[in-house]
Formats: C-alpha cells, sequence, structure tokens
C-alpha cells in the first residue's frame, strides 16, 4: 500500500534522482536544493511525494501567484505507471488550490513528451494553441 504526504526538502535527493530517471522531464538550474527549499518553503503545503516503504514512487511540486496554480515535476516511477499514483498525486495538489481560492491550474510538457501529452490529454487537460512561452534569465 502506497502513502501519500507533503513533500519535504529532506526529500530533495530521492525526488531528484525520481526526475532524473524520468524521461521527458526538463531540470535546469532552478532545480537545485535551495531552489526547491525557496519553492516548498513559498509554497507550502501544494507539493507532494507518493511513498512505497522507504522509496518515493511519485512527485508533484504545485504553487501558486494568488490568480493561477501551476504543476511542475509530475513524475512516477516507471514500474509504478497506470496505479493511479499520478492521478492522486495531481487530485491532492489541484485540492490545495481550490481550498486557496485558485480556480485554474496551468502546467507546461514539452511537446517531444508523448508520454506527458498523452497523459495530461487522458486526464482532460486542455491543451493550449493559443498561447506562447518566453523565457529569459534574470
Amino acid at each position: 500500500m502506497y502513502s501519500f504526504r507533503e513533500m519535504k526538502i529532506q526529500d530533495y535527493k530521492k525526488v531528484f534522482d525520481l526526475w532524473s530517471e524520468t524521461e521527458g522531464m526538463g531540470l535546469n538550474d532552478a532545480d537545485s536544493e535551495e531552489s526547491i527549499a525557496f519553492f516548498l518553503d513559498r509554497n507550502a503545503g501544494h507539493s507532494f511525494v507518493c511513498m512505497d516503504g522507504d522509496e518515493i514512487i511519485g512527485t508533484i511540486l504545485c504553487g501558486h501567484d494568488g490568480r493561477r496554480g501551476f504543476l511542475y515535476h509530475v513524475a512516477v516511477s516507471e514500474e509504478y505507471r497506470t496505479g493511479g499514483v499520478g492521478s492522486r498525486l495531481v487530485d491532492m495538489a489541484l485540492d490545495t488550490l481550490r481550498t486557496a481560492g485558485i480556480r485554474k491550474c496551468h502546467l507546461m510538457v514539452y511537446r517531444e513528451n508523448e508520454t506527458g501529452n498523452r497523459y495530461w490529454e487522458r486526464a482532460g487537460w486542455l491543451k493550449r494553441e493559443d498561447i506562447l512561452i518566453y523565457s529569459k534569465g534574470t
């Protein structure tokens, strides 16, 4: 039986290992331990992990800007996919956003991430064709 709980910065090594093993996951300097600690502190209560014993088998980073919610790094170990872990993590995160008064949530998936795109489309998320994302370092 799996257990779900809030993500803690003490989970970082195992979480980062899962992200690194997840095909289609984009990682960069914004995923450093320091950056993730800041994110978790700023968005306390919104990010979760799924455990099988002592192993982290699923993650979701979730936060909001006061107006819109955002999901990042939704990952489930390959051998645990199709068992509902990802859906449960998403539901938990969306519940926290609703409680915070946030009524809309966005996520980003690389165009070439076929597995991720298939998952979100099947889960009923609307694929936006009308916006572009621009990025720039600070």
